[in-house]
């Protein structure tokens, strides 16, 4: 199923069948998975981007306008990628791309790896885009519609009932044609969609031949941080954690380290406290808001003279 593998030439003798046959090629069923799987991604990337935008605005406004939103992105993505022939996101880095199979041109001395062939036609982009965009908005209306109305509901009128039915009915129908197109895809790989199917859109590799780049620097940044935990947890049972604890505090406790001058002045803004107050039970002065503020900021403030922690604070001079 590679790519570069499918350069294959008629095989057909005196051309007995030569002008009626297609050439056969096999697309990478989890290349076509991948592709739609980034496609999501990319189209979640835009929302989350789009929200932050409007995050300052009432709040769920946009949960109310969420089917429309999804429509707009999705109809910006297909409007910049498959109504101007070029692949959507995810079919670009699987170097996947549609192919109008109506059109597909048969077995001859034009094909050389049968993935030659036209692009969706004008009428199948507008189809494929109504089908996809309109349809999921749709759906998706129609099931926040029905369940706020609550049409299923015993006490409902018997049409409510019944149009709930009919959905239901749909919804299941569609789940299951759905499901035995998956089991066609898995067996053929053709079409992944029904409205691949209904189209005749088939995802074609766009080149014959493509380069896989591959980036080891993840894998280095991996290798080099398994190594380094694993020195760190062969290191740390052999270390005293009473000489590690006193090479870390820079400050002790010993009231008697500093100097006078420096024991008159605020130790964090390092001038003389205009609102002396002191910090409790180690007595050191600080400006009032400098210590209040640090405080207030932090549960387990610790003083900034002796690393202790601070349980009140105290007017200086005060009883």
């Amino acid at each position: 199923g590679h790519p570069s593998l499918l350069r294959q030439t008629s095989c057909f003798s005196g051309g007995r069948s030569a002008g009626a046959t297609m050439i056969p090629i096999t697309i990478s069923r989890v290349n076509q998975f991948d592709a739609a799987r980034l496609d999501v991604e990319m189209s979640a990337m835009l929302k989350e981007q789009l929200v932050k935008v409007f995050s300052l605005m009432k709040p769920g406004l946009l949960f109310q306008y969420e089917p429309e939103l999804d429509a707009f992105l999705e109809f910006l993505i297909w409007r910049f990628s498959i109504w101007v022939d070029k692949p959507t996101p995810g079919n670009a880095l699987m170097n996947l791309r549609y192919r109008d199979e109506r059109a597909a041109p048969i077995a001859g001395k034009e094909v050389r790896t049968g993935l030659e062939g036209p692009g969706l036609s004008v009428s199948q982009k507008i189809l494929y885009c109504i089908s996809t965009v309109g349809g999921q908005y749709l759906l998706s209306r129609l099931q926040s519609f029905s369940a706020f109305r609550r049409w299923g509901d015993s006490e409902q009128r018997p049409l409510a009932r019944r149009a709930w039915g009919l959905v239901q009915h749909a919804e299941g129908l569609y789940r299951a044609v759905s499901f035995f197109n998956l089991l066609s895809f898995l067996y053929g790989g053709r079409y992944k969609t029904l409205v691949e199917r209904i189209l005749k859109a088939r995802l074609v590799y766009g080149s014959p031949n493509m380069n896989r780049a591959v980036s080891f620097e993840y894998m280095n940044r991996q290798l080099v941080w398994n190594e380094f935990s694993e020195m760190l947890l062969l290191l740390l049972p052999l270390l005293n954690s009473s000489s590690v604890k006193k090479f870390l505090l820079p400050f002790p406790k010993d009231k008697s380290a500093s100097s006078s001058g420096d024991e008159a002045n605020c130790p964090i803004c390092v001038s003389s406290p205009s609102i002396p107050f002191v910090a409790l039970p180690c007595q050191h002065r600080y400006c009032y808001y400098c210590l209040r503020t640090r405080s207030a900021a932090t549960s387990s403030y610790r003083c900034a003279r002796c690393n202790e922690v601070v349980v009140a604070i105290q007017r200086h001079g005060s009883s």
